[in-house]
């Protein structure tokens, strides 16, 4: 069984050889200026693929010839009806690989599926005749990272796009603000990362994204087809803001540092001139740095707010990303505070869901996100040396088996946009610790994203996934083995 992650609409072995691509294959796109345009930005990806660079041809001045990778854009790629811009169709016979797609972000996932089918041989890689014709279930298909408890550094965050790009993945949620530390630069606000961004839980090192940082990582993104969304927590999660900005403290003293785990004792105060203020300043720096449509406000947790200060502080939040002409999008329990989030992230099916199905009824968008099944930092077994386990133990099967639009009883299916993985990182601390509880669960969450229901089988998914983890250990990503499945050769 072809080794792709996720399950793709129609996969086809064809009769033929397969195709080699090698030191002398180029990447030979369509003659419009939109096709040679994506050829010279995906080419670096194609080298990244098949470790060494590429020349980039057009089909109208030199026609493909066995070893060649085309790339083109057609209105007609992809399964018959399908209306994603990310449809695509992947070809390899005759010695010519071809993906066609609908849109750049189409090819880009096309070239996933290429990365998948990649076999090392004797002076290059080796694709199988085959044929995938493919688009994906939902728009929304993302991964939630927590900077904040500890702090990754641009280099990692790199590895994890590159991870989430090889899963088709098309939105990494950066939660870069908590209790313990302030990891994005406000040019209006330096003393959030000069004072709020110096530890992590535990009393370690911090750090922070500078302003050229962050913008880094977004082209980085959005070469891959994955768009960055920053989120600000807010009014909860604010220890570190209430640690550098002393005048948002009703006393007017700093809050001292918080290193441990606990949460919800935190909050901004909706009576505070100041609060109105930072709130400006911050959300309207971060919306002129964001590159994307979607700014996330948090709004999880917030024990300590008064339920009259939590709307008030969720409504304004909403008003000004407006005002800057971004989409607010919250955790659930802003669902409860009508026409602030455009979108609401389901996290915990143990909170009051009824919320959820009026604000869907009302236009507002689901991104669906369970804990028992989408949180990638609960230990996989008891005694797992990572992890917490809040929402008890979540091994591969349970990453896998669970239906985005039944999560909710009573909300509409078409409310739900999206599937989005989170990792949170209290006990993670170095990218093999990251991506040993990312791996092999993301692969698990990125086929409920993208596959249609009817078409997701785990004794399927267990085939295929089997043959990732040469290619996860070639890229040097920790795994754990999941006993669940039989990692055949390992």
């Amino acid at each position: 069984m072809l080794p792709i992650v996720p399950r793709p609409v129609e996969a086809t072995l064809l009769d033929g050889a397969p195709s080699v691509l090698t030191s002398q294959s180029r990447l030979v796109t369509g003659p419009s200026a939109e096709e040679v345009g994506a050829g010279v930005l995906l080419a670096n990806l194609v080298g990244a693929l098949i470790d060494r660079s590429i020349s980039v041809a057009r089909l109208d001045e030199e026609p493909p010839r066995p070893g060649d990778l085309v790339l083109r854009l057609d209105e007609s790629a992809g399964p018959q009806g399908a209306t994603s811009t990310e449809r695509y169709t992947f070809d390899s016979r005759d010695g010519v690989v071809e993906i066609v797609a609908a849109s750049v972000d189409g090819l880009v996932r096309g070239m996933a599926t290429l990365g998948q089918l990649l076999e090392p041989v004797v002076g290059g890689y080796s694709i199988p005749a085959v044929r995938v014709v493919d688009a994906p279930r939902f728009a929304w298909r993302g991964l939630s990272l927590d900077v904040a408890r500890h702090f990754f550094a641009v280099e990692d965050v790199k590895r994890v796009l590159q991870l989430m790009a090889r899963l088709k993945l098309n939105v990494l949620h950066l939660h870069l603000t908590d209790d313990q530390g302030w990891r994005l630069e406000i040019p209006s606000r330096p003393e959030l990362t000069r004072l709020g961004a110096t530890t992590s839980v535990g009393g370690g090192p911090g750090g922070f994204f500078s302003v050229e940082d962050f913008a880094e990582l977004q082209t980085f993104a959005h070469a891959r087809g994955i768009t960055v969304i920053p989120e600000i927590d807010l009014p909860g999660h604010t220890n570190a803001a209430l640690h550098a900005c002393p005048e948002l403290n009703a006393d007017g003293e700093p809050k001292p540092v918080y290193t441990g785990i606990e949460v919800g004792f935190s909050s901004l105060d909706a009576s505070l001139p100041a609060t109105e203020r930072f709130l400006r300043d911050v959300l309207g720096d971060v919306a002129a740095m964001t590159r994307g449509p979607w700014v996330h406000l948090g709004g999880d947790e917030a024990h300590d707010t008064p339920p009259e200060d939590y709307a008030a502080i969720v409504r304004l939040a909403a008003e000004i990303l407006r005002e800057h002409g971004k989409v607010p999008v919250g955790w659930q329990e802003a669902a409860g505070v009508p026409g602030t989030a455009q979108v609401v992230q389901v996290w915990h099916t143990g909170i009051p869901l009824e919320p959820l199905a009026a604000a869907a009824a009302s236009g507002v968008q689901v991104v669906m996100s369970p804990a028992e099944h989408a949180y990638l930092d609960m230990k996989y077994h008891e005694g797992f040396p990572l992890g917490l386990e809040w929402a008890g133990f979540v091994e591969l099967r349970d990453s896998y088996e669970w239906e985005p639009t039944e999560v909710v009883p009573g909300l509409d299916p078409d409310a739900v946009v999206g599937v989005e993985a989170a990792v949170w990182t209290e006990t993670l601390t170095t990218l093999d610790e990251l991506t040993t509880m990312l791996l092999p669960r993301l692969t698990a969450v990125a086929e409920a994203a993208w596959s249609a229901r009817e078409r997701r089988d785990w004794d399927s998914y267990a085939e295929r996934v089997r043959g990732l983890w040469p290619r996860w250990e070639r890229l040097g990503f920790s795994w754990h083995p999941s006993p669940q499945v039989d990692w055949a050769g390992r």
